[in-house]
């Protein structure tokens, strides 16, 4: 299965792994699973560190490269398409980033790994 993280999760994961789920463990465990990071999640982490909403012990540049490779992330990338689906979403849920990390997992049929309820209102598979 390919299991894209939400932002949230990604950081959880790396920082307070006792927040997670215990489905969410289970399924980041399985050798089965594909688990990606979006570029979108990238964009959102670099944005909060900035606005001070976010600390990390290295440069955004650094940490999350270091996370990607630390848990063997592969990388969503952020296209066109992805944009333009995004816009075409209902406005159940108003933050930009997690609507163009739906639109992402979408695109690229994943599921999404988050405790966000809101994203079920979407034609997106959710798991926690």
């Amino acid at each position: 299965m390919k299991i894209l993280l939400d932002t949230c999760t990604l950081i959880w994961l790396c920082a307070e792994p006792e927040s997670l789920s215990a489905q969410a463990k289970k399924v980041l465990q399985s050798k089965k699973n594909q688990v990606f990071l979006s570029e979108v999640s990238v964009m959102e982490i670099c944005f909060k560190v900035t606005a001070g909403k976010l600390t990390l012990p290295q440069p955004p540049s650094l940490w999350i490269e270091e996370q990607i490779e630390l848990w063997h992330l592969e990388v969503l990338s952020l296209g066109r398409s992805t944009m333009y689906r995004a816009g075409e979403l209902a406005l159940h849920h108003r933050d930009p980033f997690d609507r163009l990390l739906i639109a992402n997992a979408i695109e690229g049929r994943a599921t999404i790994l988050t405790p966000d309820k809101e994203f079920k209102k979407y034609p997106v598979s959710v798991l926690w």
